[in-house]
């Protein structure tokens, strides 16, 4: 799609088509004929672009829900663009720090505007800036879409020429996307991570989003930062899975230098903060339970801080799995009830198996090699879900300690639900 063809949607034909093309079966099976049918009264651009619009509002409901019907995209915007409820509680973050309706902020590489609508949701008003042309205009439809264009303007330009002076905070969301996929190494976003921060830290505060995975060690080394820059490290699941990370610099930063986020459906985010209290957590045997910490609260160091709430150890002093003799509730960790410890031996595995009749198998790993989907066919669990009776799932956990892989027989505990933490920060 290309930006004149776009520009021809967002006109009264455009709309008309775009309107009977989201009423159209837009299937694999049903998206030749719907094209063949819409293409004998309309350009054949205009149904292109109508149809790859559907197809991608399909797509973003489950970045965006309903929302997602009436805004616009581009294929690579939408799979850069942040979640509405990720946006939404980094809205309200910026939002608790400015004075609004006076603060403005500065958006650089806004992509589709998912962030920038968030933004304007809170009553805050800024400008935004975009290198793509093609990008650029879907986010001005997006903004115009839900009645933002008053409070937001977006403009087609190189971020890294921006002058962030006369704005209370700078947003940035450099590229993360290349020609082979996605990019991990912060010197190869585009713009680069140094060049980024280097901008973000002339504005009083600010946000530069980064790729969840991005190398620990780049987070306190990257844009080179002063003695005295208040930095904060962030990272965010949804419903269990790592989604986002972001860097949060200057007035916005948290007094913490790391944080664990966690937004679980509609409920209210909670988030995990070092104790800087706390050293290493305990090593020790099995116990009842075993904690598996959300992906964030890994990826932010924060095992110590989830085993000193359920009271537990580490197996392993490696390897972030916690164990427990008490069931302590906790949204920060999954827990699980260990039914058996077994040393690893699939010949071993599959008898046990066949002795509770296992029904269904569940097989999760860390620090262990084995390849799940051979396994599961090894102990008798194919594609099918073949099992051994109905007595029930077994979860599996392959692990190790020191150098001994071990197995365990597991089960999700009765309190392993989303629950609250009075504890959470």
């Amino acid at each position: 799609m290309d930006i004149q063809a776009f520009r021809g949607l967002l006109a009264p034909e455009g709309q008309a088509v775009l309107a009977e093309a989201a009423g159209s079966d837009v299937s694999e099976g049903g998206l030749l004929a719907t094209a063949s049918r819409l293409r004998e009264r309309h350009p054949a651009e205009l149904v292109s672009a109508a149809l790859t619009q559907v197809r991608l509002r399909e797509r973003a409901r489950a970045k965006f829900g309903a929302d997602a019907a009436r805004m616009y995209f581009t294929q690579a915007g939408l799979e850069q663009s942040t979640r509405a409820g990720v946006a939404a509680y980094r809205a309200r973050r910026f939002a608790a720090h400015l004075s609004l309706p006076r603060d403005r902020v500065l958006e650089l590489g806004c992509g589709i505007g998912a962030d920038l609508l968030a933004r304007a949701r809170a009553g805050i008003g800024g400008e935004a800036v975009e290198l793509d042309p093609l990008t650029a205009e879907v986010a001005r439809a997006n903004a115009a879409a839900f009645g933002a264009a008053g409070l937001v303007a977006v403009r087609q330009g190189d971020a890294t020429l921006e002058d962030p002076a006369g704005y209370a905070a700078v947003f940035a969301d450099p590229g993360r996307r290349g020609a082979r996929g996605r990019v991990f190494d912060p010197r190869s976003y585009e713009p680069q991570l140094d060049t980024v921060l280097e901008l973000a830290r002339r504005a009083p505060a600010a946000c530069v989003k980064v790729a969840p995975g991005i190398p620990y060690e780049a987070i306190w080394t990257a844009g080179r930062p002063e003695p005295g820059d208040r930095v904060e490290a962030e990272w965010i699941s949804v419903d269990g899975d790592v989604k986002e990370a972001a860097l949060w610099l200057g007035g916005l930063a948290g007094a913490a230098p790391r944080r664990a986020t966690l937004i679980r459906g509609a409920g209210e985010p909670v988030s995990l903060v070092p104790d800087p209290e706390l050293g290493e957590p305990p090593v020790g045997d099995w116990g009842r339970y075993l904690y598996e910490p959300d992906g964030a609260v890994i990826r932010a160091h924060l095992v110590a801080e989830v085993a000193d709430r359920v009271g537990g150890r580490l197996a392993d002093p490696r390897i972030a799995y916690i164990t427990s003799d008490a069931l302590e509730p906790t949204p920060f960790a999954a827990a699980y009830e260990i039914d058996g410890v077994l040393p690893f031996s699939v010949k071993r595995l599959r008898a046990e198996l066949r002795r509770r009749g296992a029904g269904a198998l569940t097989v999760k790993k860390r620090g262990s090699a084995v390849d799940v989907d051979r396994l599961r066919r090894d102990l008798g669990f194919g594609r099918r879900g073949a099992g051994y009776g109905d007595g029930g799932e077994v979860t599996l956990v392959l692990t190790r300690v020191g150098d001994d892989p071990v197995a365990l027989l597991t089960r999700p505990a009765p309190a392993a639900a989303p629950f609250p933490d009075r504890r959470s920060s």
